[in-house]
């Protein structure tokens, strides 16, 4: 099986153009992001317009801005070390929960999980509801972590044996006087219960490309990617915000290697107690642009103020910020 070198798709081993895309294979790739997110520079960094390299349409980068979606076609550039360039691969989800009150929905199943929490979504007020379409980069990560851990069950188990042989040894001996056991002290080797171990993560995580909403940053969220498409703005509704990013890819890069070493660390110690020597080798593959619908809700009860966003692909909360 080969894949699609701009869209990811995966293809017949002889297939010579993406059935999805109509890209050329050039002979195939290794993996669904073989690709380079970035094609070549088209512009310096410090231009203040250049021609968006799709449709030709002007393009007028704003101070800070890293990310720019063309308003005309939907095309895509980046800037990075080099300056402009165009994002070969531009993804997006599709809007699945058009209606506020479906993603509402979402919102109260997540504000009243628990016993006493039923009615606190009843007792909230929304301050403010939107949509947006919200730019990710997605990057394939590949995670090992080896490391060591005390097997406290067994050391207490074999300490707690130790003594109950001591006591009933004591008692073959006469060692009881008046109701008293006497237990005898008992050398031996002492029992090393460290152990090591390996786990491995496979991850397609998502960096939030907008600085200002770096607050709503997934942590454990994956998107559901196998529904994705090519970026369309046809395909999104009138008047809804596509928004521009001002993270570049390299400091994204950065960024998900520093997330999922976390998460790798979290994974073990929540596996075993006593965890040290945590070693994690990261691999991180060419990533995506990927526009996501977002609705994000401000709720206030009792004067406490928190932000949800909906995933409005999946109808799932993505983060919560109290």
């Amino acid at each position: 099986m080969i894949y699609c070198t701009k869209c990811g798709t995966s293809l017949p081993d002889d297939a010579k153009f993406c059935a999805k895309c109509g890209t050329a294979t050039a002979g195939g790739a290794t993996g669904p992001s073989a690709a380079p997110a970035a094609g070549p520079t088209i512009a310096a960094a410090g231009v203040q317009e250049m021609k968006c390299p799709t449709c030709g349409a002007p393009i007028k980068p704003v101070f800070g801005e890293m990310v720019i979606t063309c308003d005309y076609c939907g095309g895509s550039v980046s800037l990075g070390g080099a300056g402009w360039k165009e994002i070969q691969k531009h993804t997006m989800l599709p809007l699945v929960v058009q209606d506020q009150a479906a993603a509402l929905a979402t919102v109260r199943a997540s504000v009243d999980q628990g016993l006493f929490h039923r009615h606190d979504f009843e007792e909230s007020k929304i301050d403010e509801a939107k949509l947006s379409f919200v730019p990710f980069w997605v990057l394939p990560v590949s995670a090992s972590t080896t490391y060591q851990y005390q097997a406290a069950a067994a050391a207490i188990g074999g300490t707690v044996g130790t003594m109950a042989a001591a006591e009933l040894l004591g008692g073959a001996l006469g060692g009881r006087r008046g109701g008293t056991t006497i237990i005898p002290i008992m050398a031996g080797p002492v029992v090393n219960p460290t152990r090591s171990e390996t786990i491995s993560g496979h991850y397609e995580y998502p960096v939030i490309a907008v600085k200002s909403m770096s607050a709503y940053q997934p942590k454990d969220y994956q998107f559901q990617l196998t529904g994705r498409t090519l970026f369309d703005r046809k395909a999104i509704p009138t008047g809804t915000p596509v928004l521009n990013g001002d993270l570049g890819e390299d400091a994204a890069r950065g960024a998900a290697k520093s997330y999922v070493e976390q998460l790798q660390s979290e994974a073990a110690h929540k596996k075993h107690s006593m965890v040290s020597k945590l070693e994690t080798s990261v691999e991180l593959a060419d990533g995506e642009l990927l526009h996501v619908p977002v609705w994000y809700f401000t709720l206030e009860r009792k004067g406490q103020k928190s932000m949800i966003l909906v995933d409005g692909n999946a109808s799932r909360v993505i983060h919560t910020v109290a």
